[in-house]
Order: structure tokens, then C-alpha cells, then sequence
């Protein structure tokens, strides 16, 4: 399972024990080997901007970012820094009041579809899409419906 650092506190309240549940739930669901330290970091909206343009070619805001450090998890050790959610704190206030959700709770679907992305799952094909929401349904199930 990986560890975590989340480099900043967000302004909205959420629950550390809620995030590893997150991490324990997908370490049990995917069995992608999962080994190094993922970092959680908040930017502003002009900086994942600036990302986004930099690595996607997309110049506009956007709620979060994920990058690997590592083609694969063979030679990575459980002190590697391997993987890094960049996450848009504004975006994510933005998006919460749009959809009707708490922040954390917007914040919690972004960390478990980061975190899958990491895992090299992707939903640019319908096929791709519909694997990757049933685990993202399977996740949040598990963490909130039990």
C-alpha cells in the first residue's frame, strides 16, 4: 500500500482517518502492486494552469493532476517518492457547490480517482471508462455505504 504526505492543509475540513480508509480500501480492490510515498499538494488555480498547459497541452484550470515518477512499481522502495496528486483547492470548492457535495467529500472522490490513475487506469475509451467508475463505485461504496 502506499503512504502519503499531504503537503498542505486544505481551508475545508476533512478527516485523515477517511483518506487512509481510501488508500486501504484501494490497496484490497486492485491488486496492482502499490509501494512508494504518493504526495498530496494543493496549488493555486493559476498554477494547475500552468501544469495542465505545461504537461497536457491544456490551458485552462482544471481540480487535479496526477503524475508517476516511475514507469512501474518494480524497483520502487516504500521510502521512494513515487506519485503526486496536484489538487486544485479552489477548483474543488467550485465543483462541490455545483454538485451538491460537502468539500471533503468532493476532495475524497478526487483523491480515490487519483490515486486510480496512478494505478494506470484511464477513461479516455468507454470500455476504459466504465472499469475504472465501477471501482471508483466499488471504493466509495465500501468507505461511506457499509
Amino acid at each position: 500500500m502506499f503512504s502519503y504526505n499531504l503537503l498542505k492543509q486544505p481551508s475545508f475540513n476533512y478527516k485523515k482517518k477517511t483518506i487512509d480508509n481510501i488508500f486501504d480500501i484501494i490497496s484490497k480492490v486492485v491488486t496492482i502492486e502499490q509501494k512508494g510515498i504518493l504526495n498530496i499538494v494543493f496549488l493555486d488555480d493559476y498554477s494547475i494552469q500552468k501544469l495542465n498547459n505545461g504537461y497536457r497541452k491544456i490551458n485552462k484550470t482544471t481540480d487535479v493532476l496526477s503524475f508517476h515518477y516511475y514507469e512501474d512499481f518494480s524497483n520502487i522502495k516504500d521510502s521512494d517518492l513515487a506519485w503526486e496528486i496536484i489538487l486544485s483547492e479552489d477548483k474543488i470548492i467550485s465543483q462541490w457547490k455545483e454538485y451538491k457535495l460537502w468539500s471533503e467529500n468532493e476532495f475524497y472522490k478526487l483523491i480515490i480517482h487519483s490515486i486510480l490513475h496512478i494505478l494506470w487506469y484511464d477513461h479516455e475509451l468507454n470500455d476504459d471508462y466504465k472499469i475504472m467508475q465501477e471501482l471508483e463505485d466499488k471504493v466509495w461504496k465500501e468507505l461511506f455505504e457499509k
